[in-house]
This record gives structure tokens, sequence and C-alpha cells, in this order.
């Protein structure tokens, strides 16, 4: 089964554009989020690398370290803070209590203000409810734990109100740990008792308990002291890191890794979380700051935009699918007709060219390689028609060739064959001795028949040599009048024996044309003049001045050629009519030789019936 191009190219270009929407699918939908991920992780990174240049240049100035934290907030779309080498983050004091500690406790902290941040023991949307219980001069109860000469709170709890605040991401570690929970020992014995219940309440307490060791890096302990100040965030919307409960979750559970002494070396460290089916991705890069403490750079961005965006898509592509296939069948199909129309058509054409039909031309209607290949063809066809037209006309010119060759051959066999047989009658004659004293007679008339052949054979070579197409007519500038009188003298002797009266109508005027075959052209015409008119007769020989040319006519008196025959008087050995019998003389030659003649000149020439004879006539150019 044949398939035509256009279905071809339909059909291809309607794959290649489903493979095209394939592959983007699948792109999208399978690697575009793993794209997407490493290169938001990338940009972090560097965004990292450059927030910690700008965190290390800013010291100590808070305000310009705020400001830096929401610059990256906004350009990366991901949080990030400094947290110090306990976890706590560094400037968290719009968000914490101010406790002026007894002279009782502990004698390291005693009387002495501390900062406790409050983000690890309550969230921001709560602090409304219970900022009453934190409110100044209110007594409060300390669990915590000592690392390194600095404290970590555990428990808060407000005295005479039975309220406990707990930072419970670090208690689950401590429990999961099986480290002891610091008891609580206050100066007044009910205080101290009511916090070990309350601890045993919460935690529980078991013999095993007792007897697991304690961490070595780390200690125990409980303080005690009075609410000096309570500081909250003035604003709690936009940026805020309080706002952000996940964010603060998993600084909280960093804290409590730090504290249980696991190492985080120099390097970025990244974690992978997941909640609520939404990924992030958690990325901290340690520091030194100019006193040599370790700060730790925390940052935790979400993957959720981009699952949304692949959700979407996903979603999205089934109408897109839908009519992009609509949209590739009505493209496709009228890109199938553009390509394959002027193909269908070159096909056509060269079908006819197979055919040697060359009518047809291709139209260019694009400057492309299809425009191109139709101007190809277009030329091809021109030049095949030309070659063939020139070579009909060449065969048809051998044919023309051939018959002439063969009329040729016909008509000096004809005109040799009367010669030869009054040769050999007259041989013969001579030969039995029948007519002895008439001997010099038959010498003569044979010597008459050789002059003839003689004659005849010198206008055959000079046929062949004109229409040999080789031959080539100098050109000379002469009077034509002078020559037609040159000729009339010359056949002066054959006009009188005729007793012919020759009028001449001359102009003195110069022509362009080769002489010696111009006169050669006019003595065939006169004599041919004088050998078909009657006795005294007349013949007419004008020039008349036409324009550029000069028409030169000889006309003689006698009996008109019939009209069929007057094209075939040019021919070689022309005997259609009995005014030119070869009694008359002549090769049958003449005309035929003029006739060649004046078509190497260039030159117009017939012959016509007149009122009185027959006229012939031919133009030549005038010089310039």
């Amino acid at each position: 089964m044949k398939v035509g191009i256009v279905t071809k190219l339909f059909l291809l270009t309607t794959l290649l554009c489903m493979l095209t929407l394939s592959i983007m699918f699948i792109g999208q939908t399978l690697f575009f989020k793993q794209y997407y991920a490493n290169q938001k992780i990338n940009d972090i990174e560097e965004g990292i690398h450059s927030f910690k240049k700008a965190y290390l240049k800013a010291g100590e100035d808070v305000p310009t370290i705020q400001k830096l934290e929401q610059d990256f907030y906004r350009k990366n779309n991901t949080w990030i803070t400094s947290l110090d080498n306990k976890g706590n983050i560094k400037y968290a004091n719009d968000f914490s209590v101010i406790i002026h500690l007894d002279d009782s406790s502990n004698k390291d902290f005693s009387n002495r203000d501390i900062t406790i941040p409050l983000y690890s023991f309550i969230s921001l949307e709560d602090i409304e409810r219970e900022k009453f219980n934190l409110e100044q001069g209110n007594r409060i109860l300390i669990d915590a734990i000592k690392k390194d000469n600095t404290i970590v709170p555990t428990i808060l709890t407000i005295e005479d109100m039975n309220v406990a605040f707990e930072n419970k991401m670090l208690l689950d570690k401590l429990e999961k740990e099986n480290a002891i929970v610091p008891a609580i020992s206050v100066e007044k014995k009910d205080a101290v008792l009511e916090s070990k219940q309350l601890s045993e309440k919460l935690f529980g307490k078991t013999a095993q308990e007792e007897q697991t060791p304690k961490p070595k890096e780390s200690s125990e302990f409980f303080l005690s002291g009075e609410i000096k100040k309570l500081q909250l965030p003035v604003r709690t919307a936009g940026s805020n890191i309080y706002t952000n409960r996940l964010f603060i979750e998993r600084i909280k559970q960093f804290q409590a890794n730090l504290i249980l002494n696991e190492n985080h070396n120099s390097d970025v460290k990244k974690i992978d979380y997941e909640e609520n089916n939404i990924k992030y991705k958690i990325l901290i890069s340690p520091i030194k700051d100019a006193a040599g403490e370790t700060t730790y750079i925390f940052s935790m961005t979400s993957f959720q935009p981009v699952d949304e965006a692949v959700q979407m898509l996903q979603n999205y592509y089934i109408y897109l699918i839908i009519f992009v296939l609509f949209l590739i069948v009505l493209v496709s199909f009228y890109y199938s007709k553009k390509i394959a129309k002027p193909l269908l058509q070159i096909n056509d054409t060269t079908n006819k060219m197979a055919n040697l039909d060359f009518s047809e031309i291709i139209p260019i209607r694009s400057k492309d390689e299809i425009g191109t290949l139709s101007h190809n063809i277009n030329t091809l066809s021109a030049t095949l028609h030309s070659h063939i037209a020139q070579l009909k006309q060449d065969i048809e010119k051998e044919k023309q060739l051939e018959n002439t060759r063969k009329e040729f051959i016909s008509g000096v066999s004809h005109e040799l064959k009367t010669p030869l047989s009054i040769m050999k009658s007259c041989i013969s004659i001579l030969e039995d001795g029948v007519a002895s004293n008439k001997k010099d007679y038959y010498f003569k008339a044979m010597a008459k028949e050789v002059d003839k052949m003689d004659l005849l054979i010198v206008d055959m070579l000079e046929l062949a040599k004109f229409e040999s197409g080789t031959y080539r007519m100098k050109m000379d500038v002469f009077h034509i009048d002078e020559v037609i009188e040159y000729i009339c003298e010359q056949l002066a002797l054959d006009i009188t024996n005729k007793q012919l009266h020759v009028h001449t109508q001359l102009s003195r005027m110069e022509v362009v044309a080769n002489q010696r075959r111009i006169e050669q052209v006019l003595t065939n015409f006169i004599t041919n003049a004088i050998r078909y008119t009657p006795e005294n007769g007349s013949i007419n020989i004008s020039t008349i001045e036409e324009n550029e040319r000069v028409k030169v006519s000889v006309e003689n008196n006698g009996t008109h050629i019939a009209e069929d025959h007057l094209e075939k008087i040019w021919d070689r050995f022309y005997r259609g009519d009995m005014s030119r019998r070869r009694s008359e003389g002549g090769t049958g030659l003449g005309l035929a030789i003029s006739k060649n003649i004046l078509e190497l000149h260039g030159a117009q020439y017939g012959v016509q019936n007149t009122e009185h004879g027959v006229l012939f006539y031919f133009y030549l150019n005038k010089k310039g």
C-alpha cells in the first residue's frame, strides 16, 4: 500500500510533537521536583555562605543581624537564625523572662539576674493566656541542667500557683537517653516537696533511674528566684520566627541533641524532615565568632511550593494534553500540506518532463532549499526543452539534408546521364565509321557535353560549399550600379543574339556585401532572364532605395511561372515547367546557388509573376 508524503509528514510531525510532550510531562513530574530541590539547596548553601560572612562582619550589632535574617528570608523564602553553643537563639531577648535568683540558690548563680528564653516552654500563641502567671514579682522555681558553667532550664514552676512550664523536647530527650531528671530543692521545704512531687508526677521516678549514671558533661540542679521582667515581641506576625512552630520545634530538637553531647563538625549538616506530607530541609552550619565561641547558623526551608506546583501540573496536564493533541493534529496537517504542496508540484512537473512535456513551470514561493530546487528544475526544464527542440530541428534538418542528398544524387545522375548517353552515341558512330565525314561534328558535340559536365560539377561543388554551413561571407563595400553595368557588358553578346532590349534604372549607391558572390547572383538572374525571354523581348533591371536597404530587381518578359512552382524553382535541378527545359541551357543549379548566397548574406529575396513576365529581386544593406 502506497503512503503519500502528506500522510508520512503528518504522522511524523504528530509523533514528534507527542514525544516532545511526553518527555516534558515525564521530566516535569518525575525529575523537576528533584531538580528544584537540588537547585534550591545549592542556592541556600550559597546564601548561607554569604550570610556567615556578613554575620561575622556585623559582630554584636543586633539590628544588622536581624536585617540579614529578614533579607535572607525574603530572598530564599527560608527561615534562618543564629544559635549559641547551647542551642539557644542568640538574640531572643524579645521573647524571654528575666529572673533575679535568691541568695540561697546555687552559689555559682546566687543573687544575680538570668534571662530565660520562653520559646522553649510556651508558644507565642499561648503566651496571651499564660502571661499573667509570669507577672513581675511572682516567685519561680527552676529545674535546670548545668553545662559548661551555663544553665539550661528544663522546668519553670510558678510558686503558689501550681503552674509549670516545661521544655518538653529536652525532657523527652533526657528520658529517652535514661538521664536522671533533676530534682527540685528550694529554701522552703514545702516548695521543695511540691517541686519534687511535680517532677515525679511529670516524669516518674524508679529505682532504675536512681541507679542510672548521670551525664558526664552536665549535672542537674534547681534554682529559685523572683520574676523581674517579662519581655514579649511587639510584632507577632510576618517573618517573626516565633510564629513558625515547626522552625522553633526543630531548634528545640537541635538544642536537646546538642546538650546530650551530639557532635557537630564544621561542615554544613543537612537534615530531611517531613510533617503532614510536606518535606523540609534543615541546614546547620557551625562557625566561630571573634571570641572563639561556637555559633550555629540554623536554617529550614520547605518544599511545599514545588509539591503543590507538581500536583497542579499533573492536574493541569490532563487539560493541556487534550488541547495540545487537538492543536498538534491541526498544525501537523497544515504543516504537512504546506511542506508537501511544492513537493507534489515538483513531482507532477518532473513526471511531465519525463514524458517530454515542458509546458509547466513550478512557481517559486520561497527562498529555501525547496525554492532552490524548484528554480533548478525550471532551469533544467527550459534547458532540456531548448536542447530537445534544437535536436528536433537538427533531426528535421538532417532528414531534409538526407532528402536533399537523395534528390541531389538523383538529379546529378539524371543530368549526367544525358551527356554521357550523347557521348556514348558519338563514340559508337565514330568507331563504326558510319559518318566519317562528320567526325569533326561529333567531336565538337562531345566537347560541348564535356563542357556542360564540367560546368555542372563546378556548380555542384559551389552549392556543396555553400550548404556545408562552414562557409563565411567576407563583406565588401561597392557600388551596386557599377556591378550591374559590368555584368550587362559581359552578357552583351547573348543579349544581341536574341535582339533583347535591356532597360536599366540604376541609382548610384554603395552596399555592404561580398562583391564577387553578388556578381554571381546577378549573373544567374540576368542569364536566366536572357534564356527565358523571347526574341525582341525586354528585360528591366532596377535598384530602388528603401530605408536602409537597396532593392535589386531583374524582370523579364515571358511565360509566367505557376503559383505552386514559385517556391520550388529555387530547388536544384528543378524541371517543373516547360519554360525551363534543359535544351535552353544551364545546369539547373544557378538559382539554388543564388538562394544559398543570399541566405548567407541574410538578405531577403524572392520571385513573383508580373503583368508581362517574371520578376526576381533581393535586398542588400546600404553603407551606413
